[in-house]
C-alpha cells in the first residue's frame, strides 16, 4: 500500500510541473496550493507536510528513520530532476532545503519525529515567503 501511495503522491507532483513551464516554481506552487488559488498559505504547507510525513513513515511509528529518509530523499530527487526539466525553478533550492533531514532534525539524532517535522513548517514557510507578505506565490521565486 505504501509504495502505491508514494508513487501516486509524487506522480502528481511530477505531472503538474510539465504543465507549468515558464513560471518560476510553478510546479511547486501547483503541488502545494491545496485550493488551487495560486497562493500557498501556512495552513496548506502544514497540511501537505503532514501528509508527506505519513506517506514516508513506513512503519507508522511517528519517526522518519535514516532509512525512511533515504527513500524520501530518492523520491524528492527524482521529482526535482523532473521539475528542473519542465519548469523555470529559480529560487527552488529553498523549497528543497525545507524537506531535508538536516533542516528537520532539530535534535540532531539522525531521525525526524512528526513533532520535529511539524515544528519546522513555519520556519520553512518563512524561508519560502521571500517578500514577507504572508503567502507563497511564484513572486517569491525566481530572480529579484
Amino acid at each position: 500500500m505504501k509504495p502505491l501511495l508514494i508513487s501516486t503522491t509524487f506522480a502528481s507532483l511530477i505531472a503538474t510541473s510539465v504543465f507549468a513551464a515558464g513560471t518560476p516554481a510553478a510546479g511547486f506552487i501547483e503541488n502545494w496550493d491545496g485550493d488551487a488559488d495560486g497562493v500557498i498559505t501556512m495552513a496548506e504547507i502544514a497540511e501537505k507536510r503532514e501528509n508527506i510525513f505519513v506517506t514516508f513513515d513506513e512503519n507508522g511509528d511517528g519517526i522518519l528513520t535514516a532509512d525512511e529518509y533515504i527513500a524520501f530523499d530518492e523520491v524528492r530527487a527524482a521529482d526535482q530532476a523532473n521539475e528542473a526539466r519542465g519548469t523555470s525553478a529559480g529560487g527552488h533550492g529553498k523549497a528543497a532545503v525545507g524537506m531535508t533531514l538536516g533542516f528537520n532534525d532539530i535534535d540532531g539524532n539522525g531521525a525526524v519525529s512528526v513533532a520535529e517535522f511539524n515544528d519546522r513548517s513555519l520556519a520553512w514557510f518563512s524561508l519560502l515567503d521571500r517578500n514577507g507578505d504572508g503567502v507563497v506565490t511564484s513572486a517569491d521565486f525566481g530572480r529579484w
